[in-house]
C-alpha cells in the first residue's frame, strides 16, 4: 500500500464492507497515503473483496452478525500501525483532509483523538445546510485502548482528548444510492428508534404524532437553513418529518403488542 515514503502515514485505515463493489474502488483510492488498508468484509457475495486485494487492501471475513461496534473493535484488533482512521465504504477522504491525517500521524501525539466533519451529498449536490454540515465524527484515533461499542450507531471509548479539524478538511459522504435505499434506511432506522425508546421506558401518544414530525421538520428546514439547499433541503425536510412520524407511531404500536402479549 506504500507509493511514496514522503506522503506514507503509519495509519491503519478501516473499512467496514459489505456487497459494496460499487463504492470499494474509490473509497481505497482515496486513501492511499495509509500504510495499510484493512477492509473487514462481512462475507460479501459480490466482488467487494476482489476489488479491495488487486488495490492492495488486506481482506479479514467476519460476520457483521448486526453488531456494528463489536464489529469495529475486531477492526481495531487487526491493525498493525499505533494509529487507526475509519471509513465507511460510501465515504471518500478529501485531499485536504488526506494532507492533515498525514500530518498529525507524523506528528505522533497520542494525548489526541481527531473528529472530521462530513459532507453529505444527495444526488451529487452537496448538503451544507438543515443540519447536515458539519456532521462531525470521530476518525482518528491512536489504537491503544481503543474499542467501539453500540449495534447501529457506535461510540468510541477511548482516554484521548477529541479534537475537531477545520470544517473545510472533510470526509465526502454518499449516504443513498437511489430513493430505494433511502426509504429502506429509513424503514430499517426508525425501527431502531422506536426499540430504543422503548427500551428507554419512553411512550407514545396521538399528540406525538403530530407535535415532533413539524418539529423536526420545521427545525430542518427553517431554522437550520435546509432552504438554503434549494429543492433537495426542502424534500429532505419534508420527509424528516415523515421519518419521525413513523419513529413514534412505531414506537405507539410497539407497546400495543406488548400490552397484547401481557393480557395473554
Amino acid at each position: 500500500m506504500r507509493i511514496d515514503d514522503k506522503m506514507t502515514a503509519d495509519v491503519s485505515v478501516l473499512i467496514l464492507a459489505k456487497n459494496e463493489e460499487k463504492n470499494i474502488a474509490d473509497c481505497i483510492k482515496s486513501v492511499q497515503f495509509a500504510a495499510e488498508v484493512i477492509v473487514i468484509d462481512d462475507f460479501s457475495t459480490d466482488k467487494t473483496a476482489e476489488i479491495s486485494r488487486s488495490l492492495g487492501a488486506k481482506v479479514v471475513q467476519h460476520a457483521l452478525a448486526g453488531n456494528w461496534g463489536a464489529q469495529q473493535t475486531f477492526a481495531i484488533q487487526q491493525a498493525a500501525y499505533p494509529w487507526i482512521y475509519f471509513l465507511d465504504a460510501d465515504e471518500r477522504v478529501s485531499q485536504k483532509l488526506a494532507t492533515k491525517i498525514i500530518e498529525l500521524v507524523k506528528k505522533d501525539d497520542r494525548r489526541y483523538a481527531y473528529c472530521n466533519a462530513r459532507l453529505n451529498y444527495f444526488w451529487q449536490q452537496p448538503l451544507r445546510h438543515g443540519g447536515w454540515f458539519p456532521d462531525y465524527v470521530v476518525r482518528l484515533v491512536p489504537a491503544k485502548g481503543t474499542y467501539v461499542t453500540g449495534f447501529v450507531h457506535p461510540q468510541f471509548h477511548h482516554d484521548y482528548e477529541e479534537v475537531k479539524l477545520p470544517t473545510d478538511e472533510y470526509i465526502i459522504h454518499y449516504p443513498y444510492r437511489d430513493w430505494n435505499h433511502y426509504f429502506n434506511k429509513l424503514n430499517f432506522y426508525t425501527t431502531l428508534a422506536a426499540e430504543k425508546m422503548q427500551e428507554q421506558g419512553k411512550k407514545a401518544h396521538l399528540l406525538d404524532f403530530i407535535t415532533h414530525p413539524f418539529w423536526a421538520s420545521f427545525r430542518m428546514y427553517v431554522l437550520r437553513g435546509g432552504w438554503r439547499d434549494g429543492r433537495i433541503g426542502f424534500v429532505l425536510a419534508s420527509f424528516h418529518y415523515f421519518y419521525t412520524m413513523a419513529k413514534y407511531v412505531k414506537l405507539y404500536y410497539l407497546d400495543k403488542e406488548n400490552e397484547h402479549v401481557g393480557d395473554e
